[in-house]
């Protein structure tokens, strides 16, 4: 899976503490591709703060999460899940897991976090790529953001190892990642319809 994510969100509430707040994201957006880069980068700059000024909610019980992820996903088989409710320096946030194993060696990873007791400087920690444009090919893969169902997502694929992942931001609050190895770019979105996103978005 990612970086461990309390190490990643206490990072960036350092760095993002005394935000203030700006534009709606689809503002933003906007203008980050069609102004200039130095208006882009303020653009950026100004969703960061909005962010970052969100107020903090207590996050839903990591059970919850836990329910969002079924038994099989993409043809494959779960063959581990876990959750729990941690936090640190008073953020608090709960996280979902699930391992999924096919027939052979293709394997799917799947994290479910809320990061509503830490608002928007979670979504930095997590999801730095919901305030940015990301367009990008290799000789072996791309990069870039997208709409999923509606939500703010980000796709990555490397055809070489057959290995990628598609990160989707739910309400503003929720981040789900899925990862594979030794999948294809169908099986990854595949997994992803799995998870109902509506029913996440209007958990409390």
């Amino acid at each position: 899976m990612k970086t461990p994510f309390i190490a990643a969100f206490l990072s960036c509430a350092l760095l993002l503490s005394g935000c203030g707040s700006s534009k709606e994201e689809k503002e933003a957006e906007e203008k980050a591709a069609a102004d200039s880069p130095a208006d882009a980068l303020q653009a950026i700059a100004d969703k960061a703060k909005e962010m970052g000024d969100r107020e903090a909610v207590d996050p839903v019980d990591f059970r919850k999460l836990k329910d969002l992820l079924p038994e099989k996903l993409a043809g494959m088989s779960r063959t581990e899940a876990t959750g729990e409710k941690s936090g640190a320096m008073g953020f608090t946030v709960s996280t979902a897991q699930a391992k999924y194993q096919g027939s052979s060696d293709d394997r799917l990873n799947i994290e479910i976090v809320d990061t509503g007791g830490i608002a928007g400087v979670s979504t930095m920690a997590l999801a730095a790529w919901s305030i940015a444009e990301i367009d990008k090919e290799t000789t072996t893969g791309y990069e870039r953001t997208t709409k999923i169902e509606g939500y703010k997502a980000f796709e990555k694929y490397n055809n070489e190892s057959k290995s990628g992942e598609i990160n989707v931001l739910v309400a503003d609050r929720y981040v789900v990642n899925v990862e594979g190895d030794n999948v294809s770019v169908d099986q990854l979105k595949e997994a992803l319809k799995g998870i109902n996103l509506s029913d996440l978005g209007d958990l409390k």
